[in-house]
């Protein structure tokens, strides 16, 4: 079933790109989506550059709408969107290795 979906291509936003936590900030330097039916599932690389989470990763869980704004609210995924993430993933290789650890 999974190689019947075929993943449509969003438009990418620009990476690196500069994020602000209360912890510390520092770059987005991979992102994964899928341009679903109701939003655009994310998946994003934080690598943190300055404050107390310097030198650390973290993995957001995000989405935005279909005009392109983040939300704020949580994310939840049909089996579609697992489907069109795993294909973006294959541009992410640090974030795709992050996230094999989770389920290994």
């Amino acid at each position: 079933m999974e190689s019947d979906i075929i993943a449509p291509q969003s438009t990418p936003r620009k990476l690196p790109r500069p994020f602000s936590m209360h912890w510390g900030t520092g770059q987005i330097t991979e992102e994964a989506s899928f341009p679903g039916e109701y939003h655009e599932p994310t998946i994003q690389l934080l690598e943190y550059t300055e404050g107390p989470a310097e030198g650390s990763v973290s993995i957001r869980f995000c989405y935005y709408s279909h005009d392109g704004r983040f939300q704020r609210s949580p994310l939840m995924l049909g089996e579609e969107e697992l489907v069109g993430l795993r294909a973006s993933l294959a541009r992410a290789p640090k974030l795709r290795a992050l996230l094999q650890r989770l389920v290994e």
